[in-house]
């Protein structure tokens, strides 16, 4: 399963579905295969940011940057693993262990307030836009100028506030009982 030229077996199939907790099926592990060796063009048996810079799709989503961290030099097994957030069949708590590793750029297990804000400023640009601020007046809410004010508001909203540390359980706390949904479809020939 090193070289990309290869042919995945059986047993290969099998260890990557159990490695991803069953997210996916067989069938799409197959697919996912086929596309991974389609992004390591090298045939080294690695997929570098490079090669998923080179995906449109992912090359302008905002989070690209951060994404990248997390995905470069992956081996197939891994590249699942990843993805398996995405799953229509992963857990909850699954995508929250995602999200929050998304958040946690640093790797030390905790989230402040400025991690929270770059993503933020990631997602958004550096500021709201006017059709938002419009909203906000309609609406009689308060006029939010910048993106510190609005996380510092979300922040107060679940109870916490600018100086809080969150961790995993933090997250799971939040969004728990979010009805969240990050699901991609595997096409499958």
């Amino acid at each position: 399963m090193g070289n990309t030229s290869s042919m995945l077996t059986q047993y290969d199939i099998e260890e990557v579905q159990q490695h991803c907790n069953n997210a996916f099926s067989q069938q799409e592990i197959v697919s996912l295969y086929e596309r991974f060796c389609q992004l390591d063009r090298n045939g080294g048996g690695f997929v570098s940011g490079e090669e998923f810079l080179s995906v449109p799709e992912f090359a302008v989503n905002p989070l690209s940057q951060r994404l990248l961290r997390m995905l470069d030099g992956l081996n197939f097994k891994e590249f699942v693993a990843f993805l398996s957030a995405f799953s229509p069949r992963a857990t909850v708590q699954q995508k929250i262990e995602f999200i929050f590793k998304v958040y946690d750029s640093d790797g030390n297990g905790k989230v402040i307030f400025n991690d929270m804000l770059d993503v933020l400023h990631d997602l958004t640009g550096q500021f709201i836009s006017e059709q938002q601020r419009e909203v906000d007046l309609i609406l009689e809410m308060p006029l939010f100028t910048d993106c510190k004010q609005v996380l510092t508001k979300v922040l107060e909203e679940a109870g916490y506030n600018k100086e809080s540390l969150l961790v995993m359980s933090d997250f799971v706390k939040i969004l728990g009982s979010s009805g969240l949904k990050m699901e991609v479809e595997v096409p499958v020939d």
